[in-house]
This record gives structure tokens, sequence and C-alpha cells, in this order.
């Protein structure tokens, strides 16, 4: 599903597509980037696969949750499959390190809940070359 994009804006925007399982943190997400960016919510990564042969995304944001049931090593299937897109993985805690086992495995970076829009933009701006990147201590995050 893809909401509040101006057709007109969508040929000029990046697509990202929101990889989750749970329905309200893909809504969330893609409330908090539609109308900078084309954002498709997607219910599960082979969904995302069969969409990106049609339309391939710049970046994938995924859940911890997706990235566990699919492994680790999904982080770096993604851009082979579908090459030149980015990835994110949304974390529920600093505690548990998942953020840090994401990148070290392919991830370009991740997001910690709760998520707040001004971060997730920030994030993605940066990701995708719309701004320059600010550096934020993790103290100031957890």
């Amino acid at each position: 599903m893809q909401i509040g994009v101006e057709t007109s804006r969508a040929v000029e925007n990046k697509r990202i597509f929101v990889v989750d399982d749970d329905e309200i943190i893909r809504a969330a997400l893609q409330f908090m980037l539609h109308d900078e960016y084309e954002t498709h919510e997607v219910a599960s990564l082979a969904e995302a696969f069969a969409k990106a042969e049609s339309m391939k995304p710049d970046l994938v944001i995924l859940s911890e949750n997706v990235v566990k049931g699919a492994g680790l090593s999904v982080l770096a299937e993604i851009p082979q499959r579908i090459p030149g897109t980015k990835t994110l993985v949304v974390v529920d805690s600093l505690q548990n390190g998942f953020g840090k086992e994401a990148q070290a495995a392919g991830a370009h970076g991740y997001f910690v809940k709760p998520l707040t829009v001004e971060f997730v933009r920030q994030k993605v701006d940066v990701l995708l070359g719309r701004r320059q990147g600010v550096a934020i201590p993790l103290n100031v995050l957890g």
C-alpha cells in the first residue's frame, strides 16, 4: 500500500520498502516518510523480493523480527538480489546488541525503538544522500 505521494513527486523521489510483520509499525514508518519518499508497506521478505522485480527500492527498512526470522545472512542477500539497494534495521533495544550485529552482517545502519519522525527522517535522508550526516552519540539515543 502507498499513501500520500503525488505522482509528479514520486517520479523524482527515492523508493523505500518498509518490511515488517507488524502492520502498525509498517504504517507508522510509512507515515513518517511518505511526504518525502515513495514509501511502500511490505509484509514479508518474499513480497519485497517479488515487488522489487517491477519497482526497485533504493532502501529497504526491515524489522528486527523479519531479520531474525530470515537469518542475518539476508542482509548480504538483499543487495545481491536488488543491486544498489541499501538496508536499515529497526531494533527493539540497544541493550541486545542486534543493531551492531545487523551492521556487521551488511546493514547500512539501524534505528532503535521508540522511533521519532525527526530521527527516522534524518537517518534516511543521510543514507539516501539528501543531507550530510551528523554523528549522534549513542548515550543520547539510549
